[in-house]
């Protein structure tokens, strides 16, 4: 019965099941051998059903697809047709797998037969994504429940999966007309085919969430607070650091103990009353050498204090699995921990009140720099132009209420991290980067996808440096059919790899081949790209222009470039650490006779 079943058949009943597990945004790359998906998809777009997206990269689709599930929280498809344009998908089926987002590819393929052929645009692509994502090579004669089956474990699975579809015969649609090529799914049929059993994710039936007449099937909640861990005794030292994606369970357990919060800008946690803005900073002084424990929730990765602390044997480090069930624990030295652990109170204060009296000072140190008419050459790089920290600076500021902020790896998401103070409770932000594998590639259409995965976002901004916006200049490769978001995207641009020179590398034994190898200046006129790609440009030499930039509300997308210097990064880095020994040297010459046990 099922082996009689055409491509098109086959491509309708795999979209009719993503459909069905929640899928509501599909990112599809064009080719031959996808014909009978991009059909139906579009039947599916026309009908209100599906939200298409065509994009002609299909590294800038895979990212695309990365940034919808990451808005939305939905599980998200991206159609590719066969050959090379499945493995473009790879790096960000890599970032997907590293930080848990549900990213369908559906990858057409031709028929086995044809497999090690030599057909044209015939490999091995079933699997090709290894260990980073499961593969299932479905067939014409794959019977129904099974489909349903597969497809449901894919869109409800933490992380990528990979549905191989072999199109044999006659790849376009036998129906004359586009409501032949769609047809939403009967709700009585999907009970019919659907086993018992539930969503491990929701707990939901499987067969009502299924059935949902506006389609909420698949949607995982924006906060989940793990309740049953393993209660901590008081006493020891302790610092909660949280990383990428740790959520409100970090802030809280900080809260509940009193304990200091070295939270991350995408960690979700930089709120609230504990969380510190230079605690990164703190950890290179004497601060740092008094610390028992530490709880470590989500994937810090930003920079080589924390990575030490949390490294360190000499302390005792729990360590929190994450969504994808990894923990955090480069040293391998943690003890790894299921769930987010609770205390019955709150601990010392005076702990508390040390990280906080020196984070404030520090703080005051750092932007009275910035802004002294005679401060430090690494603020003033030159004349005309700002600080990398204080265009940080104004990007945190303008982070406000239902704002959601995409930030790039490199130094921006680093500079923010120093200059963005903690943001009120109550309100409700998304800040977000692919901090999975840290990587500079995809970001652009990252942003594009997670903009439109939150339009009722009050507006959406994205933070990159000039290389990683350029790694990605086709996400703004945007056809005059397709859905379009409204975003700000800021690129600092120091012409090149700033980050570099305040690594080993930067140092003055490898000056001579610096700048080509590693700094990589490549003069590319921003303006010029951005109006080959009809997109918005304004170049920003003014902070307080930039911060009004940032609070107006704009339609579409445009660019703000903030031109700096990066020949004073180094300096710069060494400046911050002098300011950290100041401020807690400070705090060291003041009375501490109240017991810190």
């Amino acid at each position: 019965m099922t082996a009689d079943r055409s491509a098109s058949e086959l491509a309708l009943g795999v979209l009719q099941q993503l459909w069905l597990g929640g899928v509501r945004d599909v990112v599809l790359s064009p080719g031959s051998r996808s014909a009978p998906f991009a059909l139906a998809l579009d039947a599916a777009d026309r009908a209100g059903d599906l939200r298409l997206h065509v994009r002609v990269d299909e590294r800038s689709a895979g990212f695309l697809a990365l940034g919808l599930a990451t808005g939305s929280r939905r599980p998200v498809a991206v159609v590719t047709t066969s050959g090379t344009a499945v493995g473009n998908l790879l790096p960000a089926v890599m970032e997907a797998h590293h930080t848990g987002r549900r990213v369908v590819v559906v990858s057409a393929d031709r028929p086995d037969r044809l497999r090690g052929t030599g057909a044209n645009q015939t490999t091995e692509q079933a699997g090709i994504f290894g260990t980073f994502a499961p593969c299932h090579d479905l067939t014409a004669a794959i019977a129904a429940d099974d489909l349903s089956e597969t497809v449901w474990q894919a869109c409800s699975a933490s992380g990528p999966t990979q549905l191989n579809v072999q199109l044999d015969g006659d790849l376009l649609p036998s129906g004359p007309t586009p409501e032949d090529w769609w047809q939403r799914p009967d709700g009585n049929l999907a009970m019919a085919q659907l086993q018992a059993g539930s969503d491990p994710e929701t707990g939901r039936d499987r067969a009502t969430a299924q059935l949902q007449p506006g389609g909420d099937a698949g949607v995982r909640p924006s906060v989940t607070i793990p309740s049953g861990g393993e209660l901590l005794p008081l006493g020891p030292r302790t610092v909660v650091v949280a990383g990428d994606d740790a959520g409100p369970a970090a802030r809280l357990l900080a809260e509940a103990a009193g304990w200091p919060l070295i939270a991350e800008p995408t960690s979700g946690a930089r709120i609230g009353r504990q969380a510190l803005r230079t605690g990164r900073l703190l950890l290179t002084t004497g601060l740092r050498d008094e610390v028992e424990r530490v709880v470590v929730i989500g994937h810090p990765t930003l920079s080589r204090p924390v990575t030490g602390l949390i490294s360190d044997p000499a302390l005792e480090v729990l360590s929190v699995r994450g969504r994808g069930g990894v923990a955090t624990d480069p040293g391998r030295v943690a003890r790894v921990l299921d769930v987010v652990p609770r205390v019955e109170g709150p601990d010392d204060r005076a702990w508390f009140d040390r990280w906080q009296a020196a984070d404030q000072r520090l703080s005051d140190l750092i932007d009275a720099g910035l802004t002294a008419a005679q401060g430090d050459p690494s603020q003033t790089p030159d004349a005309g132009s700002p600080s990398p920290l204080a265009v940080a600076a104004v990007v945190g500021a303008a982070v406000a209420a239902d704002t959601t902020l995409v930030v790039g790896s490199s130094n921006p998401v680093r500079d923010l991290d120093v200059m963005a103070a903690p943001w009120p409770p109550l309100q409700h932000r998304f800040v977000v980067g692919n901090r999975g594998l840290a990587g500079i590639d995809g970001m652009v259409s990252t942003a594009v996808g997670i903009a439109l995965g939150r339009p009722r976002a009050a507006r959406t901004i994205a933070y990159l440096g000039d290389l990683t916006f350029l790694h990605d200049t086709n996400g703004l490769l945007i056809g005059p059919a397709e859905p379009r978001p409204n975003l700000t995207i800021v690129v600092l641009n120091d012409d090149g790899g700033a980050i570099f020179t305040t690594l080993e590398q930067g140092g003055s034994r490898y000056a001579d081949a610096f700048e080509r190898v590693f700094a990589t200046p490549h003069g590319t006129d921003l303006a010029a790209l951005c109006a080959a790609h009809h997109t918005a440009y304004e170049r920003v030499d003014d902070l307080s222009r930039l911060a009004q930039a940032l609070a107006e509300s704009h339609s579409g997308t445009r660019v703000l470039e903030v031109r700096v210097s990066r020949a004073d990064r180094r300096t710069e880095a060494a400046w911050l650490r002098e300011l950290a020994q100041q401020a807690v040297s400070a705090d060291h010459s003041e009375d501490h006779s109240l017991p810190l046990e």
